[in-house]
């Protein structure tokens, strides 16, 4: 009989996909090491997974995969957590505005560590769906990355990612040598989604640490290179995707983004109450859909009511960033894969976006010179 190679042992656990994935455990980067004894087999599998579940499922799988290799009398598979990057002094943000120190037990902020070479990372928010978030996030990268900054945009929106669709990215991303992420670059511009994992139309059934751990993996993972900026479009509301973003790293700053009706402006204080409450500085609010623009007469129409965002960051003393025009233009060009900022210099929403762009660069700049 054959003696067995590395080669085919690497080739079985190419068959065991990481759950919730397409993707297999040696293109995640799991496999460490292999070493053949004969017929015994020994792997190393080197994670930074936190959920317990996920971590069983792949072990388990893994495990199952080497039994059946033809000519494996013995197969040992070993778990090792990999070790903590070097950290940043925690940034304590002590008692709330109500006077309570923040959820859970210890120093929640004890395992924050800045991003190598990112200089800055921003957040965009809200604490209710369907508002446009995303498309302020998508639109706002890209205004940035025209003024000259260096950009990366981190889709976190784990159950409903848009990036793919936004920007009409339909590629997996590739594995660099030292099992890193690389990201997908698209109109000047470094991306990362779950979506560019996972078939499109699968709906991503996952608990709280899952999608924390996901979160975690593209901070820390994936290899953004030398950034003037990191956009992360976070998901609706305030729950582990905002919170293991605010402990994992310094965030630089929150744009919060809401429409005028009231509806939207009372969620927007709860977001805005959280980031502050974790110590998190608010860049400013952006206002979306505030009027429609007839593409005919050029006639604006209050659709949603007018002023909601503005009331909204003078009661908490915020700036107002703008606000940004409903416009059939902005729609279409987000559904083609091509954003207005992207395809439309002229528009209406393109000059709003870029006006958004240089009051954060402005913030921007500000933050990286105070701690200089």
């Amino acid at each position: 009989m054959a003696h067995l190679t590395q080669q085919q042992v690497e080739d079985t656990l190419k068959t065991v996909k990481y759950p919730g994935f397409r993707r297999d455990i040696v293109s995640f980067g799991l496999v460490k090491e292999i070493r053949i004894e004969g017929a015994t087999v020994h792997v190393l599998l080197e994670h930074g997974i936190d959920d317990l579940q996920t971590l069983r499922s792949i072990q388990k799988d893994a495990q199952a995969a080497l039994d059946a290799l033809p000519g494996v009398q013995a197969a040992h598979l070993e778990l090792r957590g990999k070790a903590s990057a070097p950290k940043a002094a925690p940034r304590k943000p002590g008692p709330s505005a109500h006077g309570h120190p923040p959820a859970g037990s210890g120093d929640p902020w004890a395992g924050q560590a800045a991003l190598p070479q990112v200089k800055s990372i921003l957040a965009v928010a809200s604490a209710k769906g369907g508002v446009g978030k995303s498309t302020v996030a998508t639109n706002l990268a890209l205004a940035l990355a025209r003024r000259g900054q260096k950009v990366g945009l981190l889709d976190a929106d784990i159950y409903g990612p848009s990036l793919p669709t936004m920007l009409g990215i339909d590629e997996q991303p590739q594995i660099s040598e030292d099992r890193k992420i690389l990201p997908i670059h698209k109109e000047g511009i470094a991306c990362m989604s779950i979506g560019f994992l996972v078939p499109r139309d699968k709906a991503m059934i996952w608990r709280g640490p899952m999608v924390m751990g996901a979160v975690t993996q593209f901070l820390n993972e994936v290899v953004w290179g030398d950034l003037d900026v990191l956009v992360v479009d976070l998901p609706p509301g305030t729950g582990d995707a905002q919170l293991t973003l605010v402990q994992r790293v310094p965030l630089s700053g929150v744009i919060m983004v809401t429409t005028p009706q009231d509806v939207a402006l009372i969620d927007v204080v709860r977001g805005i109450q959280m980031f502050e409450e974790t110590k998190v500085p608010i860049v400013g609010v952006v206002e979306n859909m505030s009027g429609f623009i007839c593409p005919h007469c050029g006639h604006e129409e209050d659709v949603f009511g007018k002023g909601g965002g503005k009331r909204t960051s003078d009661r908490f003393g915020v700036p107002y960033l703008g606000s940004i025009p409903i416009e059939a233009r902005v729609r279409e060009c987000g559904d083609t894969g091509l954003p207005v900022v992207a395809s439309s210099s002229e528009s209406p929403a393109t000059r709003a976006f870029m006006e958004v762009a240089r009051q954060v660069e402005l913030f921007l700049r500000e933050r990286v010179l105070s701690r200089s």
